[in-house]
């Protein structure tokens, strides 16, 4: 049994976080997982491909300094913002009744109700993904998937929630690693992909609420027998928060950022008698420079959360699935957001839900990189625990079919004769700055693939590979591979954006406090789990 490589790419408003695990058998291993600033991404989505590349860059060449391997592809998400869900079907009738239903001809009915689904604006939009919600025969009604598969009947019925995305928005994820030669493996929907790696099985099969608070989407994903039933998302999170205390305060962000991680906590009542203690702003000579009360910022992160958890409430409300006999299992959150102290017991006071802190569930062993079981790494972890059931997959090895955009060339010109053309020579590829080469392991034997995630929580694409919940559509497949044409073709090719230049690092003020107690003391009525 050889060992293999996964590597995930989660493109976050504020973070860009790579995280590398070593693939043994069913034995996870976080190898390597580090979180740095973004920039060009907005809403979860890349805005501007240039300054994502500069950035995305050194944080892979920093991954593959460190593990002294060369990452030749990646596993990435799609954006949480700007996408809308609908509803489709398809049905079929059998040619042979009288035999039991295959996973085959559901995978067929899966592939005609996405094909079959009519986009709004085809040129703009592409379907990120689609769940499987029931399955119907002359005889039974409303059948999981699992369930259905082995029933003999004549007319088989499926219905699917349908989300559909920019395709702007996925063609600039395809820019960036394009303009780094690297190959994106797997492209996945997140919100289905962060539950597997936080929620427990009884907890999606009873019904549950999962909210991912990120720097700038918030997003609620609900579960009821272990399907993924509905999901929405709003552009108001971490950032926020740190923007009303930027304001507030007449601060710099970072300093904002960095008060609200040491000492943000939500519900200022629940103070103890440290509230009133006073967090003094010094600059680099040791002056005096602002002061502002543990207190005070409270107040501050408290009004924006409400806004924000009340908003994800209302689309709990509108899903249908808002009573406590549905929502068995509560309210878990998750998300760089949920660290701030105090998050679930105000949820929990808002709500009236059971409400508990999702962490990265230890289907993985991460000794050397405590952050990869922190909840801010709960979208990297689902994204490794999805693919890794894909046993041909290993991101240090070279994408099969792998194909780079390239610009035609020029017409000659009488100031610019057309040269004889020189032998040809072994085509090269664009690669990131060279590291020390690895020994590559091979890959398994195709016969011992397997699917990547459940079905029975998250559905197939049907893109010809088996992603679950992840990979192309059909439309957005043809395009890229226009795209890709050179001058004899139909594309108009890529130029790229290969900007060299690195950003500064730059630190921001010191800040220093008289309160010497954890942030944890200062506060009461705290949950356990919580602390």
């Amino acid at each position: 049994m050889e060992e293999r490589y996964i590597a995930s790419v989660d493109l976050g408003t504020s973070k860009i976080a790579v995280c590398v695990a070593r693939i043994l058998g069913q034995d996870v291993q976080v190898i390597y997982y580090k979180e740095s600033p973004s920039q060009g991404i907005r809403y979860s989505y890349v805005n501007n491909p240039g300054k994502v590349e500069d950035r995305l860059r050194r944080a892979i060449t920093e991954a593959q300094q460190e593990l002294k391997i060369k990452i030749q592809q990646v596993i990435v998400g799609l954006p949480r913002y700007y996408v809308r869900q609908e509803t489709a079907s398809a049905s079929m009738i059998r040619t042979e009744p009288d035999t039991q239903i295959g996973e085959s001809e559901v995978r067929t009915l899966k592939s005609m109700a996405l094909e079959e689904y009519p986009l709004n604006d085809s040129k703009n939009e592409v379907i990120y993904g689609a769940v499987a919600q029931s399955f119907s025969t002359e005889d039974s009604l409303n059948e999981l998937e699992n369930d259905i598969v082995g029933m003999t009947a004549e007319n088989l019925e499926g219905n699917f929630k349908v989300f559909i995305g920019s395709r702007r928005h996925s063609i600039n994820i395809d820019n960036v690693f394009n303009s780094m030669g690297i190959a994106i493996a797997r492209k996945y929907f997140t919100p289905g992909i962060t539950a597997r790696a936080v929620l427990k099985e009884e907890q999606m099969e009873n019904g549950v609420a999962l909210i991912d608070i990120g720097a700038g989407v918030s997003s609620v994903t609900i579960f009821k027998g272990k399907i993924m039933r509905y999901y929405a998302a709003i552009p108001f999170g971490g950032n926020s928060i740190t923007n009303d205390i930027k304001s507030e305060c007449n601060f710099s962000f970072d300093l904002a950022e960095n008060i609200k991680k040491a000492y943000g906590a939500c519900m200022p009542n629940k103070l103890s008698a440290l509230g009133e203690k006073s967090i003094q702003i010094v600059d680099e000579n040791d002056t005096p420079t602002a002061q502002v009360t543990v207190k005070y910022i409270s107040e501050i992160i408290t009004a924006r959360m409400k806004e924000i958890i009340e908003a994800l409430l209302y689309h709990i409300q509108v899903s249908g699935y808002a009573t406590e006999d549905i929502l068995r299992a509560g309210v878990v959150v998750t998300g760089g957001g949920s660290d701030i102290v105090n998050c679930a017991n105000f949820i929990k006071e808002l709500s009236g839900y059971s409400v508990k802190i999702g962490l990265p569930r230890r289907f993985f062993s991460c000794e050397g990189c405590p952050e990869a079981g922190e909840a801010s790494a709960a979208t990297s972890m689902g994204m490794i625990l999805a693919a890794k059931g894909d046993k041909m997959l290993n991101c240090i090895n070279e994408s099969p079919g792998r194909r780079f955009w390239t610009a035609p060339k020029p017409a000659p010109t009488a100031s610019a004769p057309e040269r004889r053309p020189e032998p040809e020579k072994e085509p090269t590829e664009v690669l990131p700055e060279p590291v020390e080469e690895p020994v590559v392991p091979q890959a398994p034997k195709p016969e011992e693939e397997e699917p990547a995630i459940e079905e029975t929580v998250i559905a197939t694409v049907n893109d010809g590979d088996g992603t679950l919940f992840g990979g192309y559509s059909k439309d957005e497949i043809e395009d890229f591979h226009n795209r890709q044409e050179d001058e004899g073709g139909k594309g108009k090719g890529n130029k790229g954006n290969k900007k060299d230049s690195r950003p500064k690092i730059t630190w921001i003020k010191r800040f220093q406090t008289k309160v010497s107690e954890s942030v944890g003391s200062l506060f009461d009525g705290m949950d356990k789990e919580e602390v």
